[in-house]
């Protein structure tokens, strides 16, 4: 048989095979036509009214379906999708969280030490100018020194001294200046220049290195009162802006000759050679001469949850620390073009406990006792009395979050020698707890439902007026206009009585 043929023959035998598919196919289509056909006649003639009842075809149930549960993942995939506005605001906060997270744990885990000479002693200095009393600076000098700086606390009077030497610590020194004295803060600020400029050995016999000042901060006073404006005496008034307000600012107009200027070491005489910090001559060593230093910054603190959204009956706090902004602000924009970096590191609440008594008045975990209304005039406590108790009683009475330990101190420790080294050169430093929260609620929330939320409510009836004020009559009266009239002679204060307000406001 020739290929053609046997090319014909299988031609032949798949031609059944070809009929019998074509058949299959057309037949199902003819069972699907016709069976669709049936359903449709029979669900006619059974929804037909004038039927026969015993002619009508029943209508078959359709087959049970099987119920199918769906997993976690399906039912979460379900609830993203119908609440997409939700899941991104979800996502976005676990994202910054875990930015926050992670950012804080590496710099936890970051070494964190003070620039050593090159003969192994100590080289930056830092001047903390804050009362040694205070628990932040307590704790921000101890840790600076562990860190391998030289500080120095100013010290206004010989109390401060004692508490700066009962510290016993040969880095933590006093530095006495009186600012109030300008000739005299000015002689102690060459005094400390001269010290600066002297060069130092870290053990004896070993090559002297000269030190550099590396930054000057600023903690001003960090408990306040509260108390209505109408019943805080002028007197009061007058002490705090000089004690929380002026002396700060004085403070840093003392230092701003130093920190304008370039410390340069003396050039060394010819003939013998500079004595040591401990008056023995270095002999045939050479004076280790210092790098460039880079410019001393300057930090200012200040608390700031108070600031942030200035409620009722906080006007000293609110007064002071808001000065103390625009005070900073302006420092920066003058210093800017020095390039001298200037940072105002806003403080929330903090834990210091191991720094302060565990009981009494000062103790971390009780809040300064406020003002007894049982003191003020009848007038006085019939138009504050009510909101002044309910705010006394809020969550944020006297710059603390009540309820909560605070952050801990290492938290301020990290951001402020973060600032110190220049790896954080922000203007503005937020660390403690709150600092950031109310920062935002005073920016965006109305200041009608911050004091709703703190407890204030609409005062109905007002006492009938029976005259001035307790502080603002009688002998008070006539001490301070010859007071005030005597300072107006002399042409730079007023001065204030000090009677007034008897019994009113308490230190």
């Amino acid at each position: 048989m020739s290929a053609d043929d046997s090319q014909f023959w299988d031609l032949l035998s798949s031609v059944p095979n070809h009929v019998r598919e074509i058949s299959g196919v057309a037949a199902g289509y003819i069972d699907k036509a016709v069976d669709a056909a049936a359903d449709q006649v029979r669900d006619t003639l059974s929804s037909t009214p004038w039927v026969p009842e015993y002619a009508r075809p029943q209508v078959s149930a359709p087959p049970p379906t099987a119920l199918v549960h769906p997993s976690t993942w399906d039912r979460l995939h379900a609830w993203v999708d119908r609440h997409r506005v939700a899941s991104g605001v979800i996502v976005g906060v676990a994202a910054y969280a875990t930015y926050r997270t992670v950012r804080s744990t590496r710099l936890a885990r970051r070494s964190r030490r003070a620039r050593r000479a090159k003969n192994g002693g100590r080289q930056e200095v830092v001047v903390i100018a804050g009362s040694p009393s205070l628990p932040l600076t307590k704790s921000l000098s101890l840790d600076l020194e562990r860190r391998g700086f030289i500080v120095f606390v100013i010290c206004n009077s010989i109390d401060d001294e004692v508490l700066v030497q009962a510290a016993n610590r040969p880095d933590i020194r006093g530095l006495s200046i009186d600012i109030t004295d300008p000739t005299s803060a000015s002689a102690s600020i060459e005094r400390f220049v001269a010290y600066l400029q002297t060069p130092h050995a870290a053990v004896p016999r070993a090559k002297p290195a000269y030190l550099t000042l590396n930054s000057v901060i600023l903690i001003p006073s960090l408990h306040y009162q509260t108390s209505p404006i109408a019943t805080i005496p002028p007197s009061s008034f007058a002490d705090l802006f000089n004690t929380h307000l002026l002396q700060p600012i004085l403070t840093v107009q003392a230092f701003l000759p130093l920190l304008t200027s370039r410390l340069t070491p003396p050039p060394p005489p010819s003939s013998s050679t500079p004595p040591t910090q401990d008056g023995s001559s270095s002999g045939s060593s050479k004076i280790e001469k210092p790098d460039t230093p880079p410019s001393p910054k300057v930090l200012v603190f200040t608390p700031s949850i108070i600031s942030s959204i200035n409620p009722p009956f906080h006007a000293p706090e609110a007064t002071i620390c808001s000065a103390l902004s625009a005070f900073t602000e302006v420092l920066t924009g003058e210093l800017r073009p020095l390039s001298i970096p200037v940072t105002h590191v806003e403080l929330g609440t903090f834990d210091f406990t191991g720094f302060v008594p565990a009981r009494g008045p000062h103790s971390p975990h009780t809040l300064p006792p406020r003002i007894e209304t049982s003191q003020w005039s009848s007038a006085a406590r019939v138009a504050y009395g009510s909101n002044y108790e309910s705010t006394a009683s809020s969550a944020i009475s006297a710059g603390r979050v009540r309820g909560l330990r605070g952050s801990s101190l290492r938290d301020l420790h990290h951001a402020v020698f973060d600032v110190l080294d220049g790896s954080n050169k922000s203007d503005v430093v937020r660390v403690g707890l709150g600092a950031g929260l109310y920062g935002f609620v005073g920016r965006w929330a109305p200041r009608s439902l911050v004091a709703w939320m703190m407890g204030m409510r609409r005062v109905h009836e007002l006492s009938t007026w029976q005259g001035p004020s307790p502080f603002h009559s009688g002998s008070s009266s006539s001490e301070a206009e010859k007071s005030s009239a005597s300072g107006s002679e002399g042409g730079e204060y007023i001065a204030v009585g000090k009677d007034y307000g008897a019994n009113v406001w308490s230190q």
